[in-house]
């Protein structure tokens, strides 16, 4: 379904997924009772405050991200995905005309294709796609030099697929899934073309098989780290 959906996208030029008007069904999913505003706001407050130094910016990104008049605000540190660990995520907590507003800076790294191209490490491609991909741009949103801001809030945050109802259509989820894919491969015009030219020669399970390779090889190099880092443990002095 993911390659059934990935396909169709190219061939039509994607569409953004505008979920209100057109998608309502997956706004329904991802409006599930785990999105509850007060579970959402008490995990926000709940997180450890955020009590070293401020990398250097990261305060006047945060604050010019709030609404004027700006009021006092609280800073957390917050922990989430796998894609950020060990990167600097700040979260800054404040009000504003009497409802909760959550922002978050968090520390971007160049992507690996920069380190195998051997490319300056300081190449970010993220503002680019931001600016290019076939999606309904954010506001409030935004990248500066190392850092992307953004607002957090219930109807505005991930959707973790463990967390929606039992009932979901997930053939339809991962249709949905391979067509937003491609709506980020077309922020890359040029390469269009040859990405259909290669796709119009697979055929079969390639996509699974793919996967299943890739899975493999992310669990023994993971494997590998952990007995180093367990052998270098052992070798620590007492």
């Amino acid at each position: 379904m993911i390659e059934e959906g990935y396909r169709d996208a190219m061939t039509e030029g994607g569409k953004a997924f505008v979920l209100a008007e057109e998608h309502r069904w997956l706004r329904l999913l991802a409006l599930s009772k785990l999105r509850d505003p007060v579970q959402f706001w008490s995990k926000m407050q709940h997180n450890p405050p955020y009590t070293t130094q401020l990398p250097h910016g990261a305060r006047d990104l945060l604050e010019q991200s709030f609404p004027p008049p700006r009021h006092r605000y609280h800073l957390k540190r917050r922990v989430a995905g796998l894609g950020s660990l060990g990167q600097p995520r700040i979260l800054a907590l404040s009000a504003w005309q009497g409802a909760f507003i959550a922002r978050e800076a968090k520390a971007i790294r160049a992507s690996a294709w920069v380190w195998y191209k051997k490319r300056s490490s300081s190449t970010l491609y993220g503002p680019r796609l931001l600016e290019q991909a076939v999606r309904v741009k954010d506001p409030c949103m935004y990248f500066r030099g190392h850092w992307l801001v953004r607002r957090l809030a219930p109807d505005c945050s991930r959707i973790e697929l463990p967390s929606l109802p039992a009932e979901r259509d997930e053939s339809r989820l991962l249709y949905c899934m391979g067509w937003e894919t491609a709506n980020m491969h077309l922020g890359s015009p040029r390469a269009i073309s040859r990405v259909k030219r290669d796709l119009a020669r697979r055929r079969g399970s390639w996509l699974r098989k793919a996967a299943k390779a890739m899975a493999s090889v992310s669990l023994d190099d993971w494997g590998d780290w952990r007995k180093n880092w367990k052998t270098s443990l052992a070798e620590r002095p007492s």
